[in-house]
């Protein structure tokens, strides 16, 4: 599968020995490096052996066929030869299985569903902040403390990038919004003999949330970060995760079921644009088994990853109980559930059976400060994930209320 560890994509090729000069430029992640357009490898004085790595591996990241990406970036052709080939050579010279090369010649379509727009790109970034205590010593040596310098004309690009971006998200005219609390339809089981676990359709009060106590198990990831948060972290009460920027807590069943990881493979693929709205993006386990966080964290999911020990959060999304469902009534009766067993199969991602799988999970968008939840999705069938077009519109209403209050602000000073 398509792995967020930037040194899982870049491989042993060419491009590991450009890591210190992407980690100095800001390119510290796997779904901002893949969005790099040519001025930016420009500026960054890659070769054209860099480049065209760079073009092939995420192309193949695109359609979980990284398997191949050594190979293919041996060759010496560029992703346009490449795809050029017969389909024999491709078995031959790559020992490509039948079905991968179907996916490899399919350039209309990605393997994730909601691919990034292509408009999207972004220019290099100097670190705004310090290293993270997190990082090893060797990286800290490479980070310099350089503060982000961007021409009013890139900076005018940048916003256009940004906006077309969102404007591909947007919701479509005739589109039955969810609402604040969003689930996707249930469907008959077993001939209508066996009834789903029903679900709340009022959002989580926020009192019911904002003291939640979670820990933290893993940083964001970044380039050299450690594996795991080595020292075990202090509880943390759940209002300081958005108290100065909103944030997405996507609530995983079980970081080992497919379908879980399949779902936050997809949304993290998008952490541009995230990035680009101020979205903090969070994972919360409700059971801590260090060996699947290891396998979940950054493979699946690269962000911040949780502990909700209490299970509260869970409980917030069944209207104080855990929504739950059993393998049998909930998944082999469940004709939903298991379509999106198979959507999750197609991406080539592996899955264990290890941990608790029965409680349902689903998605929190907590506006900044004390705003409250601005956005809920209840997992209702296994496996249902949250329509993106929601979830970016929802971001975008957030983003523009908080410019809105600031330009209040400003004009509120200058009167005065």
């Amino acid at each position: 599968m398509a792995s967020f560890s930037m040194e899982d994509f870049v491989g042993t090729g060419c491009l590991q020995k450009l890591l210190p000069k992407l980690l100095d430029d800001g390119w510290d992640d796997v779904p901002t490096l893949k969005i790099m357009n040519s001025e930016d490898m420009i500026a960054l004085n890659m070769t054209q052996a860099q480049q065209d790595a760079l073009e092939i591996r995420s192309y193949l990241h695109d359609r979980a066929l990284m398997q191949y990406a050594d190979k293919l970036e041996a060759s010496g052709n560029c992703l346009a030869e490449l795809l050029n080939l017969a389909t024999s050579d491709l078995s031959a010279q790559f020992a490509m299985k039948r079905g991968h090369i179907a996916r490899f010649m399919d350039r209309t379509s990605q393997c994730e569903a909601d691919p990034i727009p292509q408009s999207f790109s972004l220019p290099a970034r100097k670190p705004t902040v310090p290293p993270s205590r997190t990082m090893s010593k060797t990286t800290q040596s490479i980070t310099r403390p350089k503060l982000q310098t961007m021409s009013t004309r890139s900076a005018i690009a940048y916003d256009a990038t940004i906006e077309q971006s969102i404007a591909d998200f947007k919701i479509k005219d005739g589109y039955v919004f969810k609402g604040i609390v969003a689930a996707l339809p249930d469907e008959p089981r077993a001939c209508g003999c066996i009834q789903p676990p029903p679900i709340v359709d009022d959002a989580a009060p926020y009192s019911s949330i904002e003291n939640i106590s979670v820990q933290k198990l893993t940083p964001e990831y970044k380039i050299g970060m450690e594996r795991l948060v080595k020292s075990k972290a202090p509880p943390m009460r759940a209002s300081d995760l958005w108290r100065d920027k909103p944030s997405l807590l996507l609530c995983i069943r079980r970081p080992g079921c497919i379908m879980c990881r399949a779902e936050a493979h997809k949304l993290y693929s998008k952490k541009p644009i995230f990035d680009a709205l101020g979205i903090n993006l969070l994972a919360v386990l409700h059971e801590h088994i260090e060996s699947e966080v290891r396998d979940f964290w950054p493979r699946y999911w690269g962000g911040v990853v949780l502990l909700d020990k209490n299970m509260d959060f869970f409980k917030a999304l069944g209207g104080g109980t855990l929504l739950k469902d059993k393998f049998i009534s909930g998944f082999l009766f469940n004709p939903r559930a298991r379509a999106n067993y198979k959507r999750a199969k197609a991406m080539g991602i592996e899955q264990n059976f290890k941990g608790e799988g029965e409680i349902k999970g689903g998605l929190f968008i907590l506006g900044r400060g004390r705003t409250g939840v601005a956005y809920q999705f209840i997992e209702r069938n296994f496996g249902d994930w949250a329509p993106l077009s929601e979830i970016i519109d929802i971001c975008t209403r957030l983003k523009n209320q908080q410019a809105a209050i600031e330009e209040d602000s400003i004009a509120s000073r200058d009167y005065e």
